[in-house]
């Protein structure tokens, strides 16, 4: 794909670049680590919304978010020479770990540079796993610049957390299973959205096994890149790329991969509050006992607090991360007043 994303690929040549990536999904090895997750009906939120309400437990991967999906199948196809130099990545936090724990099972050196305001939560999950990480800068795009000029003086791989075909090819592998377990003809199917690894992949896995299921990217609002990119036609930056609870999803901008895919794929995109995420990790865990970190919950969010915007026999939420400090977990709580 073009790596200049704001001219338009013919629509031809776009259908046979997605025909391609679905045979990447198809045929990506993730289960070596990863676990196929249940899709779970969430009956007393279903009775809250009057909906039919579906959550997909990513949660419940090793690194508790399904970043591990897509590390594990870009780490696996490298050359032998090249995991021989490493592997080496730049994320706030889930991707790293995914990254950390895919290297470790295939015997890889894996260095992960993470912005210094990342939750200690995470550095720790990511050092238990086996990963060096460094911490630098206070924003993604400065932990990224950072990255790649190791990559570049060290020769080691760059995992990047979206914009890579083999990692929205292991991501949409949750897309594979939804369209498994969905059991209904046409309902919105609501994804957390940083950069859009995760909601691309799912949508091309969707399009082709269950094209009734539209997928809809979630942001945190003052987050929602995608969303204004989808709506203008073009890719839109954030204005900021710190301060939200939602640290996860944070990204500049949608990928130059990922933007057509999504464009061409999927619904409106929708923004959720900080409070709203909130709201949705306590009844989570009050309805559910589920435990989320805000990332992981703002397509749940959505579910319950937009739902006049929601369409179909039912709505599936991905549950996408489980990180999360215990005193972010009591500020949701304390939600239920």
């Amino acid at each position: 794909m073009s790596a200049d994303a704001s001219k338009p690929m013919p629509r031809s040549d776009l259908d046979k670049l997605l025909a391609r990536y679905r045979k990447r999904i198809e045929a990506a090895r993730v289960y070596d680590v990863a676990m196929v997750t249940p899709l779970l009906p969430a009956e007393r939120l279903s009775q809250r919304l009057g909906n039919r309400v579906l959550l997909k437990r990513e949660d419940l991967q090793p690194v508790f978010s399904f970043k591990l999906r897509g590390a594990y199948n870009k780490i696996v196809s490298l050359t032998e020479a090249e995991r021989a130099r490493g592997v080496i990545t730049a994320s706030a936090g889930n991707h790293a770990q995914g990254v950390a724990l895919a290297a470790k099972r295939l015997g890889l050196t894996a260095w992960i540079v993470m912005p210094k305001t990342t939750p200690a939560l995470k550095v720790d999950a990511v050092r238990r796993f086996g990963g060096k990480a460094i911490l630098h800068g206070d924003t993604y795009d400065e932990a990224r610049d950072h990255a790649l000029a190791l990559a570049s003086e060290r020769g080691m791989t760059m995992v990047h957390p979206y914009d890579d075909p083999a990692v929205i090819a292991g991501q949409g592998t949750v897309g594979l299973e939804i369209a498994e377990d969905a059991g209904v003809d046409e309902a919105d199917v609501l994804v957390c959205c940083g950069g859009g690894g995760l909601t691309s992949g799912i949508a091309l896995a969707l399009e082709a096994r269950a094209p009734g299921l539209r997928v809809r990217p979630v942001e945190p609002q003052g987050f929602d890149d995608v969303a204004r990119s989808l709506a203008a036609g073009a890719i839109q930056r954030n204005d900021r790329l710190s301060g939200s609870i939602c640290d996860a999803i944070i990204t500049p901008q949608p990928g130059d991969i990922t933007f057509p895919i999504m464009s061409r794929l999927c619904g409106p995109g929708m923004a959720v509050t900080e409070d709203e995420a909130l709201r949705a990790m306590a009844l989570a865990f009050q309805r559910l006992k589920v435990v989320l970190e805000p990332g992981g919950a703002v397509a749940l969010a959505a579910a319950l607090f937009h739902g006049d915007a929601i369409e179909g026999d039912a709505v599936i939420a991905v549950a996408s991360g489980g990180n999360v400090d215990a005193a972010m977990f009591a500020r949701a709580l304390e939600t239920l007043g």
